[in-house]
C-alpha cells in the first residue's frame, strides 16, 4: 500500500488569518488565505490543490489506459477546474468540476480516445475519491491553563 502525507496549519481568524501547507516530501508547499480561496489574494487554496491533484491522476491513468490498448502517448495535457458554491442551505460546497484533456496519441481515433477518456474520468484513483470517500477524522486539542499544559488525542 503506498502512503502519503502532507501538512497544513491555520493562524488566527478566518478572513484575516492565514494558512500554510506543506507535502511530507517538501515538494508541494505553500500559503493560503480567506483572499487567495475567496477572492484574489496571493497563495493558493483547497480547490486548487485538488484540481492539481485530479489533472495530475487523470492524466496518468489515461496514459495507462492509452498504453494497455498498445498506443503509445507522447503527450497528455489535461486541466481540471473545480467550482466551490455556496449551496441552498448556505454553506460551501464543491459543487462541479470540469476536466479537459488533449493529447497527441499516434494511432488513434478521436471516437476511442474520448471513449478512453470517458473510462479514466470514472476510475482514476483521484476521481474515485471525489465521487464519495470515506473521511476519518482525528483531532487533536492543546489544553492551556495557568498551571498545566497537556495534549488530548
Amino acid at each position: 500500500m503506498v502512503e502519503q502525507m502532507a501538512e497544513a496549519r491555520w493562524y488566527g481568524k478566518l478572513r484575516d488569518g492565514r494558512g500554510e501547507f506543506k507535502s511530507a516530501t517538501g515538494q508541494v508547499f505553500g500559503p493560503f488565505s480567506f483572499a487567495s480561496r475567496f477572492e484574489s489574494g496571493v497563495g493558493t487554496n483547497p480547490e486548487e490543490l485538488i484540481a492539481s491533484a485530479l489533472a495530475s491522476c487523470f492524466s496518468m491513468a489515461l496514459a495507462a489506459r492509452l498504453t494497455k490498448e498498445r498506443f503509445v502517448p507522447e503527450w497528455i495535457h489535461s486541466y481540471a477546474q473545480v467550482f466551490l458554491d455556496k449551496t441552498q442551505d448556505g454553506e460551501f460546497a464543491l459543487t462541479k468540476i470540469e476536466i479537459r484533456t488533449e493529447g497527441s496519441i499516434p494511432g488513434i481515433e478521436a471516437e476511442m480516445f474520448q471513449r478512453m477518456a470517458e473510462e479514466v474520468k470514472n476510475t482514476c484513483p483521484v476521481s474515485k475519491a471525489l465521487s464519495g470517500v470515506q473521511i476519518i477524522l482525528r483531532t487533536a486539542m492543546l489544553v492551556v491553563s495557568s498551571e498545566t499544559q497537556r495534549m488530548m488525542v
